[in-house]
């Protein structure tokens, strides 16, 4: 049994760097390489796809990647493990062959399938799942007919097996983000199902890396601290027998990896820090410790964990409707006046009232809180917006939007694209099911023309409870004190921000324990929901996490609906943990100077 392994990641989304992965095998030694490719919406994307063409379904980039990078991956003797076979992982695999062959490599390709369960609706409902919308209590009934895809969201074990049985390359449907980084720690050193420490401690691991860069500089709040992002490199796990892991990337690479960065990624979609659910087990964010050791080295032990869930999630998408976007680019004197005019003009023009319309004036501070006020500027996009169930009406709106440019102010063009098109709004359905009404199946596939296939099932098995509830501890945080000065909130915290459907998830995180003890008192739920007014329209959760130094925010009804639904100009919230930190506050000068202010 190996004592460490070295688990590098080379992409957070389909879209990523595709250069990233041969940086990662030429960089340094890797036990072992993870990508991921899916998006909740991915999965209905890649449905679409393989209707119109039955042998597509997959992240086609993968197999770009894998075309330039195949001699080095049997050189270097590297495992690689990719949730790229979304919709059609066997096909997948078979192609990965097909290439191997082509270049007279010896490979043995592991497909991970079964979460595809868009046929078995009718027999699941009828079995007693009841697939109720998780974030909106709605049943099932009125949207089972028009699923267009359905996946459940496997673990680690069945990757697991797939190790087992020699894979070299494995290929997963819709397995979880962190369960394709777990999986190689289970193999290699034997955990054991319900050591539910060291399961928590590799989801945790997973989170780090699985946005790719997003764990070792990318997106940083600190961006300044980081000295060059060309040739970023990519987070690397050096994870321990014991459970205890260590942050890294290459040497010789841009970005950072440090104790900010590293809080930054862990606070990122966290949701309920104590309950971070994965099929393999629940992972306690906030028993999580952290010790920078250096240039881009930040140690993490402490983590504790408690048994798997017996419901595991489902993501499904439907077609509800269509939508459609047009800019237009205005300039001149008094803009901001004069693109009012123009989507005055307009709306007036179309003549139809849609379910969901939308105005955003970009470049004048539109996507933030009205309370930070508006920039001053020359130019901006004036963006316009529908969204309807009725073809015809959207359809309009795209003809409509360029007749405006010879029939209103001047200083007006229209933006590339030409006349906005509807397109298709994907709903996003998020429910749960059984765990032992899952299955995961495996097939290995080999180029001397081997194929053996299992079949593995998730009991529900009752466990004792588990108690990881935190000692009680006397805060020693020094007491504030000092003439009160306004400053921007950035000044004493830095912060992280994404999305889980219409749910904003900000994370903002103190410079110092000092600081935390503050924002702790004074940015509450009632504060962050009375700053987001006019963006925020449910309540706002907040939770502590006093090992990290921070707090984490989920404002519900954020996004417009969230996903492809929404019209905002950003649906997933990337802006606002920015627009937080431009809150002004009233703190103590003593404060100021423990966070090292830089004006």
């Amino acid at each position: 049994m190996k004592k460490k392994i070295r688990i590098g990641n080379s992409g957070g989304y389909w879209g990523d760097d595709l250069s990233a992965f041969k940086r990662q095998l030429t960089g340094g030694p890797l036990d072992y390489i993870t990508m991921d490719f899916l998006a909740e919406i991915t999965m209905s994307i890649l449905q679409r796809q393989k209707m119109k063409r039955p042998e597509l379904g997959y992240a086609v980039d993968f197999l770009k990647q894998l075309d330039d990078c195949l001699e080095l991956i049997v050189k270097k003797k590297v495992r690689v493990i990719s949730n790229a076979g979304g919709i059609n992982p066997i096909g997948l695999g078979r192609k990965i062959i097909e290439l191997a062959k082509s270049k007279n490599l010896d490979i043995k390709v592991g497909v991970v399938y079964g979460d595809d369960i868009v046929n078995e609706l009718y027999e699941l409902t009828s079995a007693g799942e009841k697939f109720t919308n998780m974030e909106t209590g709605q049943k099932f009934d009125n949207v089972r007919s028009k699923i267009s895809s359905a996946n459940i969201y496997l673990g680690a074990e069945p990757v697991v097996k797939a190790l087992e049985l020699g894979c070299d390359i494995i290929v997963t449907g819709r397995v979880t983000d962190t369960g394709i980084t777990l999986a190689p720690m289970i193999h290699e050193f034997g955990w054991a199902k319900d050591d539910w420490d060291k399961l928590a401690a590799g989801v945790i691991a997973g989170h780090i890396i699985e946005c790719g860069a997003q764990g070792s500089g990318g997106n940083i709040t600190d961006w300044e601290d980081v000295k060059t992002f060309h040739n970023i490199g990519y987070p690397i796990i050096e994870m321990e027998a014991s459970g205890e892991f260590t942050v890294t990337k290459h040497k010789k690479t841009g970005g950072l990896v440090c104790e900010k960065s590293v809080k930054e990624q862990l606070v990122y979609e966290m949701g309920d820090p104590s309950n971070y659910i994965s099929p393999d087990g629940v992972a306690c964010f906030d028993t999580i410790q952290l010790k920078d050791e250096g240039k881009d080295r930040v140690r993490i032990f402490g983590i504790k964990g408690k048994p798997e869930p017996e419901l595991l999630k489902v993501s499904m998408s439907f077609d509800d409707g269509y939508k459609a976007s047009g800019t237009l680019l205005i300039c001149g004197p008094d803009v901001y006046k004069k693109a009012k005019v123009v989507a005055d003009i307009f709306w007036k023009k179309v003549g139809h009232k849609f379910e969901e319309s939308r105005t955003d004036l970009v470049g004048t501070g539109s996507i933030w809180p009205k309370q930070l006020g508006r920039a001053e500027t020359d130019e901006i996009y004036l963006k316009l917006s529908v969204l309807d169930k009725n073809y015809k009406k959207v359809n309009d709106f795209g003809t409509m939007l360029p007749a405006l440019i010879l029939c209103g102010p001047s200083g007006m063009a229209v933006t590339g694209g030409g006349r906005p098109k509807p397109s298709t709004v994907v709903a996003y359905w998020p429910a749960l099911i059984r765990r032992d009404n899952c299955k995961a199946k495996i097939l290995t596939i080999d180029t001397k023309a081997n194929e053996d296939f299992c079949e593995i099932g998730f009991p529900i098995v009752e466990h004792k409870a588990v108690d990881v509830s935190l000692p009680k501890t006397k805060k020693r945080f020094k007491k504030a004190t000092g003439a009160k000065k306004i400053v921007k909130l950035r000044q004493i915290c830095y912060a992280r921000s994404g999305d889980k459907g219409d749910t904003a998830n900000i994370g903002l995180l103190a410079r110092t324990p000092d600081i935390y003890n503050w924002i702790v008192e004074n940015i509450t739920s009632k504060v962050v929901k009375n700053f987001f007014k006019g963006i925020t329209y449910g309540k706002v959760v907040r939770y502590e996490l006093e090992n990290l130094h921070a707090l984490n925010f989920l404002l519900e009804e954020t996004l417009g609906g969230g996903g492809t639904k929404s019209l905002m100009v950003d649906p997933q919230g990337k802006t606002l943990s920015q627009a937080l930190l431009e809150m002004q506050v009233q703190v103590p000068s003593s404060l100021l100077k423990s966070a090292k202010v830089k004006k």
